[in-house]
């Protein structure tokens, strides 16, 4: 096939982005098909050029947000280059990338992409918006608040330490653990130069637990324990010996299988397709409360979904190569949605 990787960009996880490409145009090359990299602020890359552009670290701050990247997409979309591939596999995080904006740029141009449809991806990158989905199906979230909010209120309904971040945003990008009520305004502020809208939310004390899911099943549950500090931050992220990722977690049977069904309904229940990852936290008494699902994960090897497939016996480039094939289902079926019953129902997940 011929494939277009489109990555980069100008979000502040620009950097998480060109590290997940690097690594997909190499595996999806090895896997024998036509592959051309494509940065989403600067269009087609000669092969001669790519070394200079794609790399695999990732800097300890993210970067800031282009003026108009809707329109750099949009322009970039309608390259030869890009416009007669058969398929586009979608190596971008977070801001227009993930929120909607590029996969209706692309539904419009009537090309195969990788991942979720524009719908489905800016339910998951709203927040507040999934949160409601996750609620409605039965699935427990920390309790929250959105900005302007004052410490009086916050104290009252969450209580303190509180999590601010940015209510659009992925990668822990802006995000803040609040101890007090004299820290609160100077997060807002801090959350407030990523994204319009700003979520206040309970903090739950416990474990960092996060669930792959690939063609509808639930992959293995991972554990991921901050060296850096309580929360696993973007630092922790990505900075090197910031953090400890166990696949699978040391959880017990049912723990685990509580969890992947956990994971499973937060997937359907935002309409989402192909593959995702979904985040929690498990509090002391081990209920789990999901924090969000990310519908483009980080996509190097040691990234958190490719090791959840490593467990379960995936290798990086057949799990690379079986997001293209999802993708190519997605658009021959017309980007069927499974039926709302199924939504809504774990049925299908399987135990790590």
């Amino acid at each position: 096939m011929k494939i277009a990787v489109l990555f980069g960009g100008s979000s502040s996880e620009r950097d998480v982005s060109v590290a997940s490409a690097s690594k997909v145009i190499a595996a999806l090359r090895e896997s024998g098909h036509d592959v051309v990299a494509v940065d989403a602020s600067r269009g087609a890359l000669r092969r001669d050029d790519e070394s200079g552009v794609l790399r695999d670290t990732v800097d300890p701050l993210p970067p800031g947000e282009s003026a108009d990247p809707e329109a750099e997409l949009a322009s970039i979309v309608a390259e030869p280059a890009v416009a007669d591939v058969d398929l586009v596999f979608l190596a971008l995080h977070g801001g227009s990338g993930e929120n909607g904006t590029v996969q209706r740029i692309l539904e419009a141009a009537n090309l195969v992409f990788t991942g979720t449809d524009s719908r489905g991806s800016a339910l998951a990158m709203d927040k507040n918006a999934a949160k409601l989905r996750f609620l409605e199906a039965g699935v427990p979230t920390p309790e929250w608040l959105m900005a302007p909010a004052a410490a009086e209120q916050v104290e009252k309904q969450l209580g303190f330490p509180v999590i601010v971040k940015p209510n659009s945003e992925g990668s822990t990008v802006g995000l803040t653990l609040v101890s007090e009520a004299a820290e609160l305004q100077a997060a807002i502020d801090y959350a407030a130069r990523f994204d319009e809208q700003v979520m206040l939310e309970r903090y739950i004390r416990g474990r960092e637990i996060t669930v792959g899911i690939l063609d509808d099943v639930a992959l293995a549950a991972g554990e991921i324990i901050s060296l850096t500090g309580e929360i696993f931050d973007y630092t922790a992220k990505y900075q090197a010996d910031s953090a400890k990722e166990i696949f699978p977690a040391d959880l017990d049977a049912s723990a685990a299988t509580r969890a992947q069904e956990l994971a499973l309904i937060s997937h359907r229940a935002l309409g989402l397709q192909s593959y995702s990852r979904v985040d929690f936290r498990m509090d002391n008494d081990g209920n789990f409360w999901c924090l969000e699902v990310n519908t483009l994960p980080g996509m190097t090897p040691n990234s958190l979904l490719p090791q959840s497939a490593r467990a379960r016996g995936i290798r990086y480039q057949d799990l690379c190569e079986r997001i293209c094939l999802g993708a190519l289902a997605k658009h021959a079926d017309g980007d069927s949605q499974p039926a709302e019953h199924e939504r809504h129902s774990a049925n299908g997940s399987d135990s790590a």
